[in-house]
């Protein structure tokens, strides 16, 4: 128990901890409307909503201050960033519904995978209708060939994204989402139609351009922002009303960047399934979306021998 300089004991004071209690706030604010924060410098606001579930760390630091300070405004605040991050985030923490109607699994498997072969076989190992790859090399096909065709022997490929599927497929076309300045062997999209048991669905299987984070230069999104862009055009120009879309896309749901794709698309169930990087998961950057159709639960699987974790996702049409 601190002392006051006269010896007697300090209690509990409503004079302290004012800065502690702004900073609850400023913490459920930014967790509430992080679209505040301006992407300049260095697309701060996307950086922000890259690792927003993150900013919840922010709660037992700002508690713990509050209580060594002892103020009982600054422990009243403290429920302000809690609950803020509870009505942004707790749903996730719920798990989903029952099994959907199609089972989907989007893995990017790294194009310097040591053992593609494994990661193939972890994949097949799985009950899903839908397997999506991306970073699928030359030298990695046969083996995702010879391990998927048993039980999904319907495939397409385009550059370096992949589909395997229990259905037929139809109409498989590349989906051009190249920045501007990228050559045209640049593949990183494709689209084809399944044909299920519950009708056609388009399915989409891409790749966005990575990004880089720098102290001096902050988030270097602006080329995946660029295919993002491009990608909305071709979901919003798609015929087909129900759509699913599997892929790397370089960010979280919350990035403004991506909002393009997202706007198109329905809000995606409970689970967090953080993907990347595969040894300690921070973000969930590999995505399953869906149109005219629910995503009810999202889940990440046990780590291959890529830098990401397969992520696994049932849909409910």
């Amino acid at each position: 128990m601190t002392k006051k300089p006269d010896g007697r004991a300090a209690g509990w004071s409503g004079k302290r901890g004012r800065v502690t209690a702004v900073l609850c706030l400023l913490v459920a604010v930014l967790l509430v409307f992080p679209g505040l924060v301006p992407q300049t410098p260095g697309r701060a606001g996307s950086l922000l909503e890259t690792f927003l579930p993150w900013l919840g760390l922010a709660v037992p630091v700002l508690l713990t201050a509050a209580l060594l300070r002892r103020s009982p405004l600054a422990t009243a605040a403290v429920l302000l960033p809690a609950a803020a991050w509870c009505g942004v985030f707790g749903g996730l923490l719920f798990s989903g519904g029952a099994a959907g109607d199609l089972m989907v699994v989007q893995h990017n498997i790294s194009d310097v995978n040591p053992d593609p072969a494994a990661t193939a076989r972890a994949l097949a190992g799985t009950d899903a209708d839908l397997i999506a790859v991306e970073e699928l090399t030359a030298p990695a096909l046969p083996a995702f060939a010879a391990a998927l065709a048993a039980d999904r022997p319907h495939h397409a490929t385009k550059g370096t994204v992949g589909l395997w599927s229990k259905y037929p497929l139809s109409g498989v076309r590349p989906v051009d989402i190249r920045p501007k300045g990228v050559g045209e062997g640049w593949n990183r999209g494709l689209r084809a139609a399944v044909r299920t048991p519950h009708g056609e669905i388009a399915v989409y299987v891409v790749h966005l351009p990575s990004v880089r984070i720098g102290p001096a230069t902050g988030l270097s999104s602006g080329r995946r922002d660029e295919s993002a862009g491009l990608l909305a055009e071709a979901l919003a120009a798609e015929p087909l009303d129900r759509v699913i879309l599997l892929g790397d896309l370089n960010s979280t749901l919350d990035d403004r960047g991506l909002e393009p794709v997202t706007s198109l698309m329905n809000p995606t169930g409970p689970g967090f399934a953080f993907s990347w990087p595969a040894k300690f998961p921070v973000a969930r950057i590999d995505q399953v979306l869906a149109r005219s159709a629910t995503v009810t639960r999202v889940r990440s699987l046990p780590a291959t021998g890529s830098d990401h974790l397969p992520v696994a996702a049932d849909i409910t049409l």
